[in-house]
């Protein structure tokens, strides 16, 4: 049974890889080529079906579905990017603060936490574009915003048990500055747990940043999100229903891939691991 489950959770890991890099072939080969522009209207071929000149068909304006989904995949996947890169900086270095300093510090940033998170993330997003509009640079700080207490609280978590350490000790009584402790010695020793959070926290913003678009306060049109191509082929799902089912399945694949992987480098940093 062990060694089934190993061989196992080295081909979820397998997969997991191969979808995500299918994923970033996709982004790489749209920033140098696509079958057709993704903007072009062709009013001649509209809701054409799928073909060998359109693999994936046209949408209402006679655009390349399969053009529009790999610059869609672009567009999700860097804005999904940003937003890890910004909640994960400014979720560690606020935990580092939070679990080090204690006191005072502590007590007051648990509290805005805690206050966060009281609002469900999907219903602070929307508030926050509602007041900053609807763009790529709102969409990335109302999603870092909302998955930044997350974060915060991982981190927190872990830097109470590290600075419990003898390194971390053996720093301050040498005299090293607070400051350097924290950044030498106690943020990388957090890093297992944020990778493995990243990870996970990469598919939520996907799908939450398609449930924006699709909900019509994500990237404004013309650019095409797998969010927004979803929520224009709701007219269409009768008679065209490639329009929904690319980027539905876009959707999907991307959130397996990451989900898998994101399994195995959990599992790899699993601290019961070499017990097992």
């Amino acid at each position: 049974m062990i060694r089934e489950f190993f061989t196992q959770l080295r081909l979820n890991a397998i997969l997991g890889l191969f979808l995500v890099g299918v994923l970033l072939l996709v982004i790489a080969l749209g920033l140098v080529w696509t079958p057709y522009d993704p903007l072009a209207i062709d009013l001649d071929h509209t809701l054409g079906q799928p073909s060998w000149s359109h693999w994936f068909g046209t949408d209402q304006f006679g655009r390349d579905v399969l053009s529009r989904a790999m610059l869609g995949a672009r567009i999700s996947t860097m804005i999904a990017v940003e937003t890890v890169v910004v909640a994960v900086a400014a979720g560690a270095m606020l935990g580092v603060i939070a679990g080090f300093l204690r006191g005072w510090t502590d007590r007051a940033l648990m509290t805005v936490t805690d206050a966060v998170l009281a609002f469900p993330g999907m219903l602070l997003a929307l508030a926050l574009i509602a007041v900053l509009g609807s763009s790529r640079r709102s969409i990335v700080l109302a999603l870092s915003i909302a998955y930044l207490p997350s974060v915060l609280r991982v981190v927190r978590s872990a830097v109470l048990s590290i600075r419990e350490r003898e390194y971390v000790e053996a720093s301050q009584v040498s005299g090293d500055s607070t400051l350097y402790t924290m950044v030498r010695h106690v943020l990388p020793n957090t890093l297992p747990p944020v990778i493995v959070l990243a990870t996970s926290m990469f598919g939520w913003v996907v799908l939450s940043e398609s449930a924006l678009s699709f909900l019509g306060v994500g990237v404004p049109p013309p650019a095409p999100t797998w969010g927004n191509m979803l929520s224009m082929a709701r007219p269409y799902m009768a008679n065209a229903a490639w329009l929904s089912i690319v980027p539905g399945l876009c959707i999907a694949a991307t959130l397996l891939g990451v989900n898998l992987l994101g399994d195995a480098i959990r599992d790899y940093f699993d601290p019961r691991r070499e017990a097992r």
